[in-house]
């Protein structure tokens, strides 16, 4: 009995010291960036990059920096673990940048539901492009599903006016269906239509680092950037009942 609380003293002692050394060491790191780096400011986090020798230098909540232990060098790129060929920033930013799907201003989307609409998954997507209508027409192939649509106008002023256009028309479903699928424009928005939901669509996007569109988001914080097919749909919306 006095062996074992022994050990276990022993051990929590050992890792007390190992996070005093990796306290020191990440502070050091940060010291000597701050001063070599000034223009790097706002640094959120100095941690192991999990490959060796390698630190993650998080800064501005999700850019993604590495650097060596006495912070001589500054790596910007990817890490790619060769065996699995996984992109292990790209995992990282996809954790740091996941929205959690309770999260979602549900008021400014609009919604389309097929079947009983008994799966959910979000969507930003910009009314001219082309991605997002090729993926539109393969969403047509999915059944029970009720997706949200969050105008997401990043492509410039026309896709400005045709967000407004559909957000204003009297069933945003249907205008954007006609538009998406046949290339048939919603009538102009009233000047008196509150198009707000908009702006805070595109606040909500610039905070989270949706860049492209369609990027797609399902229950399980699941996020998939670009057009992917109605298989593609079909799995990833399966993959939210393993939570």
């Amino acid at each position: 009995m006095l062996l074992n609380r022994f050990v276990r003293f022993a051990g929590a002692v050992a890792l007390m010291c190992m996070a005093l050394v990796a306290g020191a060491q990440e502070a050091a790191i940060r010291q000597a960036l701050a001063q070599r780096l000034p223009q790097l400011k706002g640094i959120d986090e100095i941690k192991p990059a999990g490959v060796s020798g390698l630190y993650e230098v998080r800064v501005n909540g999700s850019e993604i920096y590495y650097t060596d232990a006495k912070g001589d060098f500054l790596i910007d790129g990817q890490i790619i673990e060769t065996k699995t060929r996984r992109n292990m920033t790209e995992d990282r930013i996809a954790k740091l940048t996941a929205i959690p799907f309770d999260s979602l201003p549900i008021k400014d989307a609009f919604t389309l539901v097929r079947g009983n609409g008994q799966r959910k998954m979000a969507v930003f997507e910009d009314p001219n492009c082309g991605y997002c209508k090729r993926f539109e027409r393969d969403l047509q192939k999915v059944d029970n599903v009720t997706v949200y649509l969050f105008l997401y106008p990043v492509l410039g002023p026309d896709s400005l006016k045709k967000s407004h256009d559909i957000w204003c028309a009297k069933d945003r479903a249907v205008a954007w269906q006609d538009w998406m699928l046949r290339e048939q424009a919603a009538g102009a928005a009233s000047a008196a239509c509150d198009t707000a939901a908009i702006a805070r669509n595109v606040e909500l996007g610039r905070k989270y680092k949706i860049t492209g569109t369609p990027t797609l988001l399902f229950v399980n914080g699941a996020r998939i950037p670009g057009a992917i097919d109605n298989a593609r749909v079909e799995q990833a919306l399966a993959d939210t009942t393993k939570l």
